[in-house]
């Protein structure tokens, strides 16, 4: 087993990209190669930073890779905004994104301060 598959963060990252999926899913076609690529690779970027940085030598490491992680969780917020206001999803779901994105920003926060 990796490091990261016992990460709390690391599994919520996922939960949280199969929602993005999930969400962008119900966008137009013609979002395929933009709106919906870029939201899909922002999700997907926060769990392999956090699997990316668990496997580096030093604690240091790790940090760069959490904050990597972290602004990708804020870049899919960005594009849930973008999203809603192009009508491609609702209210709700754009609610939904900025509070999981919230959570797991929080979460990864408090465990990269724990790193020494």
């Amino acid at each position: 087993m990796f490091r990261f598959e016992s990460l709390d963060i690391w599994n919520l990252a996922i939960e949280y990209a199969d929602l993005i999926y999930a969400l962008t899913a119900k966008f137009p076609r013609d979002e395929l190669f933009g709106l919906s690529s870029q939201l899909r690779r922002a999700a997907v970027s926060i769990s392999c930073n956090i699997a990316e940085g668990s496997l580096s030598d030093s604690n240091k490491e790790f940090r760069a890779f959490l904050n990597y992680g972290i602004r990708s969780a804020g870049e899919t917020v960005s594009e849930g905004v973008i999203a809603r206001r192009r009508k491609y999803i609702t209210n709700e779901d754009a609610h939904t994104i900025y509070q999981k994105a919230e959570v797991l920003v929080k979460k990864m926060t408090v465990f990269k301060k724990g790193l020494h």
